[in-house]
C-alpha cells in the first residue's frame, strides 16, 4: 500500500469521528459554492432546500443551473450583495465521518466573524481563486493579502491541518503549470508562517471537479479529492491528556428545604480528567482541595472527562465563586496578572491605550489595560514593527495588565485557558480576540 493510500486510510478510532472545519479566502474565491458542492454531491441537503435555492431571486448561475452558494449564504443582505457576511454552520455527514463545517466570510470587513469560526475548528480549506493571483514574470504569483490573512490566523488559532484548494481551474483551461506555481508561492509563503501541514488540491467547486467526484479534466492530478481528504484527516484532542482544568460557572446550592447543606461547584471540564478523590487547587486563591462526589444529570459518576459538564462536590467547605478554577494541584495553571498575547482587533474603534477595558477570560470578567504594543505583524512579510495603534483587523503582540489575577496556560498548550476576549467598558462589544504567550 503507497503512501497516499495510506493516507486515505482512517484508522478506526477516527471512523465515524466528528471534524470540525471551515471555508478561508479572499472574497469570491468560492467559498459558499464549495460547501454547497459539498453538500449537494454528498447527499446532504433536502429536496426542499434544494427546491428553495432552485427559486430564490438572486441567483447568480445561467438557466436552470443551481447557485449552490445560497445553501449557505442564508441572510438576504449576503443574497443580494452575492458575499458571505455571517459564519453560516452546516453540518453533513458520509458513510465514514460526520462533519461540521463553518462558511466564513471573506471580506476584510468581516474577518472577526472568520476568528469566530476558526476558533474551533481542526481544519482550514484556503481557497485561492486562480482568476486573481497575478503571475509574475520570474515565476512566482502574488497571493491577496486577505488569503495571506486568514492563513496567519489559521496559524495564530494552531489549526491542525490546511487544505489548499486552488478553485475555479475551469477558467485557466486546468493549466497544471498555473497550479503548480501557486501552490509553490503559498507553501513558501505557509513556511515563513511555521505552517507544516500543507495540502493542495487543484478544483472546481461550481462543475465539481475534484470536490466529491474526481475530475477527468485534470489527469495530471493522482492525489486524493477534497471529501477523501477530510475523511482521513486524523484529529488529536489533546484536551484529553492536558492537566485538569474547570472554570466555575455557577455555585449550586440545596433548595432550602433539606438539612443537608449541598454546595456544588457546575461547570465543564476544559481539559484533563477529574476522579473522586483526586486533590485540587482552587485558583487565584490557592486553596487546596478533594473531591468528593461527581455528579451529572444522568447519575453519579467515578471519573469524568474533558467536554463533560458536571457539578463537583468538595470534602472541604471552601469560598469557591463563578471565574474561579479547579485544577490538577500536581500541575496548576500559571496565575497572571501581567498578561503577554496576540491579539486579533475586531474593533472599527482603535485602541485607545488610555482606557480600559473588560478581559472575559473562561468563566472570569475582569477589568484590563493595554500597557504596551509590542509589536505590529505585517502581513504580507510576516515581518514584526513597532506600532502606536491598532485598528480594524490588525494582529499584534501586547501587554495587558488585570485587575484580578487569571489562572492561564499558554493557549499552545490548553486552548481553553489561553484565549481571551476584550470587550469594550462602554458599547460592550467585543474588540479583540486574544492568545495567551507565556514564553514570549
Amino acid at each position: 500500500m503507497n503512501a497516499m493510500t495510506d493516507k486515505l486510510t482512517p484508522p478506526n478510532d477516527i471512523q465515524h469521528s466528528l471534524l470540525r472545519f471551515i471555508t478561508a479566502g479572499s472574497v469570491d474565491d468560492g467559498k459558499s459554492t464549495l460547501i454547497g458542492r459539498l453538500l449537494y454531491d454528498s447527499k446532504g441537503i433536502f429536496a426542499d432546500q434544494l427546491a428553495a435555492v432552485s427559486r430564490a431571486k438572486h441567483k447568480r448561475t445561467v438557466g436552470d443551473t443551481i447557485d449552490l452558494s445560497l445553501l449557505t449564504d442564508g441572510l438576504e443582505a449576503e443574497r443580494e450583495q452575492g458575499i458571505t457576511i455571517d459564519v453560516a454552520y452546516r453540518y453533513f455527514a458520509t458513510p465514514r465521518r460526520k462533519f461540521i463545517i463553518a462558511d466564513t466570510p471573506g471580506h476584510e470587513q468581516y474577518t472577526r466573524n472568520m476568528v469566530t469560526g476558526a476558533s474551533t475548528a481542526d481544519a482550514v480549506v484556503i481557497l485561492v481563486d486562480v482568476s486573481k493571483v497575478k503571475l509574475r514574470e520570474d515565476g512566482g504569483v502574488d497571493l491577496l493579502t486577505q488569503t495571506k490573512r486568514h492563513s496567519t490566523i489559521a496559524h495564530l488559532l494552531q489549526i491542525e491541518h490546511v487544505i489548499v484548494a486552488v478553485n475555479k481551474m475551469d477558467l485557466v483551461k486546468y493549466d497544471q503549470e498555473v497550479y503548480e506555481r501557486i501552490v509553490a508561492e503559498y507553501r513558501a509563503f505557509a513556511q515563513t508562517l511555521g505552517i507544516k501541514d500543507v495540502t493542495a488540491i487543484p478544483m472546481s467547486a461550481l462543475v465539481g471537479d475534484n470536490v466529491v467526484e474526481r475530475s477527468e479534466q485534470m489527469p495530471w492530478y493522482q492525489g486524493p479529492t477534497l471529501i477523501e481528504l477530510l475523511e482521513s484527516l486524523t484529529v488529536y484532542d489533546e484536551s484529553h491528556a492536558a492537566p485538569f482544568r474547570f472554570p466555575v460557572q455557577l455555585v449550586a446550592r440545596h433548595n432550602g428545604h433539606e438539612a443537608n447543606d449541598f454546595r456544588g461547584y457546575m461547570g465543564r471540564i476544559e481539559s484533563g480528567n477529574v476522579s473522586v478523590g483526586d486533590k485540587l487547587v482552587v485558583q487565584p486563591s490557592g486553596q487546596e482541595a478533594t473531591v468528593k462526589e461527581i455528579l451529572t444529570f444522568d447519575g453519579p459518576l467515578q471519573t469524568a472527562v474533558a467536554g463533560q459538564s458536571i457539578t463537583l462536590l468538595l470534602d472541604e467547605y471552601l469560598d469557591i465563586s463563578r471565574g474561579d478554577v479547579l485544577a490538577s494541584a500536581a500541575q496548576p495553571a500559571t496565575l497572571l496578572k501581567q498578561v503577554t498575547a496576540d491579539v486579533c482587533w475586531l474593533s472599527e474603534e482603535p485602541l485607545d491605550l488610555r482606557r480600559k477595558y473588560w478581559i472575559k477570560h473562561g468563566t472570569r470578567q475582569t477589568s484590563a489595560k493595554v500597557k504596551t504594543i509590542d509589536s505590529l505583524l505585517d502581513i504580507n512579510t510576516q515581518e514584526r514593527r513597532s506600532a502606536d495603534g491598532l485598528k480594524l483587523n490588525d494582529i499584534a503582540r501586547i501587554s495587558l495588565a488585570v485587575q484580578q489575577p487569571l489562572a492561564a496556560d499558554a493557549y499552545a498548550d490548553i486552548r481553553a485557558t489561553g484565549a481571551f476576549i476584550l470587550i469594550d467598558e462602554v458599547t460592550h462589544q467585543t474588540v479583540a480576540a486574544g492568545m495567551i504567550r507565556l514564553d514570549a
